[in-house]
């Protein structure tokens, strides 16, 4: 099965390295030219994952039309740019496997229905799970969600990048596999929050679970199932990223912890921390869906500017009630 990669950012360049292993031939789409020549010329995409040697068989393009004759493509632009750049790619009934995180804006979609709208055709397929890009890129061992509908094309993707130290798991819940992954950035952020903020460890262990409980809610709420947002996609990803500032959500959670202004740290970024744009959105679903997230409300007002101590006070003073709720 001969694999292209649409996004060449840290992630998109990491999962080209995954693809590429055993020799085979991958096609890396970039739209930043320098990325291209870097990755061609040196074998090294040295703005988003600088100081991994990558394989010489990952081919580099800035062309979407050199995307044509493979047989799946994995989809790894921001969320907010997903519909556009899949608008612009010839997919022609090929398997999408979508690798970003989040939800769109203003339409409230998951990238699974932004896929679906723009290709119905299409096949599709979510990789979620805890994977930092330099991890997986440097071949260290880590283990994800694949979850798709087809179960005979996810074993045959599964068994395409499958390696020693990358291990994907199948599941047909792809509504739970996009939730844990979208929720679970705004989480980060509040966490990282935390360590800025210097409350300590108690007290990010206490958001992780009570955040884990509000992305259990939204995710049955929206269909998902309890086991999946259990699983990779779900609680292993959300450990890794509220605990490392090698998570972009995380770092930015620090700097708001800190009491540095949202629109300074957003502003000063290479990167996308994908929890800034899903937390609003996220809201504004949870919503519509009648579930309560208090934390992912927390988050959205530090992001608008509301003072710590007073976002920190509304979730403190909220009223006792059993665990379970």
């Amino acid at each position: 099965m001969k694999l292209g990669v649409i996004g060449a950012g840290a992630w998109g360049t990491a999962l080209a390295q995954v693809a590429a292993r055993g020799d085979s031939p991958v096609t890396l789409w970039a739209r930043e030219s320098e990325v291209v020549d870097a990755i061609n010329a040196r074998h090294e995409n040295s703005i988003f994952l600088p100081g991994v040697a990558l394989s010489p068989t990952i081919r580099a393009t800035d062309r979407l039309s050199d995307l044509d004759d493979l047989d799946a493509l994995l989809v790894v632009v921001p969320t907010q740019h997903i519909g556009a750049v899949l608008g612009e790619t010839k997919v022609a009934g090929r398997p999408l496997i979508l690798c970003a995180k989040g939800i769109e804006a203003g339409s409230k979609r998951l990238v699974s229905e932004v896929a679906a709208d723009a290709h119905p055709d299409s096949p599709l397929a979510v990789l979620s799970g805890p994977t930092f890009a330099h991890e997986v890129a440097a071949g260290l061992p880590t283990a994800v969600t694949l979850a798709c509908a087809d179960e005979a094309l996810a074993r045959r993707l599964s068994d395409r990048i499958a390696s020693a130290t990358f291990r994907p798991y199948a599941s047909n819940d792809v509504v739970g596999a996009e939730i844990g992954g979208a929720v679970k950035n705004v989480l980060a952020i509040a966490c990282g929050v935390v360590e800025g903020a210097g409350l300590s460890l108690n007290a990010r262990a206490s958001l992780i679970a009570r955040g884990f409980a509000e992305m259990t809610r939204f995710g049955m709420a929206r269909g998902a199932r309890q086991e999946t947002l259990a699983g990779l996609a779900g609680l292993g990803d959300l450990v890794l990223t509220c605990s490392s500032t090698s998570s972009r959500n995380f770092s930015l959670g620090v700097g708001l912890g800190q009491g540095i202004a949202a629109e300074a740290l957003l502003s000063d970024r290479k990167t996308v921390a994908e929890g800034a744009a899903t937390a609003p959105v996220l809201r504004e679903a949870a919503r519509d869906a009648g579930v309560e997230m208090p934390i992912a409300q927390a988050v959205c007002d530090l992001l608008g500017g509301a003072p710590l101590d007073a976002v920190m006070d509304a979730l403190l003073q909220r009223p006792l009630r059993p665990e379970g709720v």
